[in-house]
């Protein structure tokens, strides 16, 4: 596939846009960690394949083993800790809210689990790290943004 246009490039205007929501969820007090295993999961939702690569590195680069980005597309059972489960069970609920099988796309179930184990401000954050997420994705999709790492490959 090649890459379609540079929309950073036409205008860095939301570009920049996005780069200050990660700013935010950077500075929010949620653990870099799973922000990671959050960013990597949602791509793999979405399929975007840039995103799978940046977002893994990253993870790993940071200490996240790779035995647990194997077993992230298996959550439910992997060795993740209940906070983790609640943050992906979120992730995933608010990726999938298009989904016209699925009747209660953020179910009362999903946002009991999440309220469990985080606070209101951690919460918001969250949602935020799923929001600009499936953003980021958006674009590389849309867009066809060409991997560096796999043309070098």
């Amino acid at each position: 596939m090649s890459a379609r246009l540079d929309y950073n490039k036409v205008d860095p205007r939301g570009t920049q846009a996005l780069l200050g929501l990660r700013k935010y969820i950077e500075h929010s007090g949620l653990e870099p960690s799973l922000i990671d295993l959050v960013n990597v999961r949602i791509s793999q939702i979405n399929g975007c394949a840039y995103c799978i690569r940046a977002h893994t590195d990253e993870a790993v680069a940071r200490g996240e083993s790779h035995t647990r980005l194997h077993l992230l597309r298996v959550w439910p059972e992997g060795p993740f800790s209940e906070r983790e489960r609640a943050a992906l069970a979120w992730a995933e609920a608010i990726t999938e809210v298009g989904d016209p099988l699925d009747q209660a796309p953020v179910d009362d179930a999903v946002y009991a689990r999440v309220r469990e184990q985080f606070d209101d401000s951690d919460l918001v954050a969250l949602t935020y790290t799923a929001i600009a997420m499936n953003a980021w994705n958006r674009l590389a999709i849309a867009f066809r943004k060409p991997d560096p790492a796999l043309a070098a490959g």
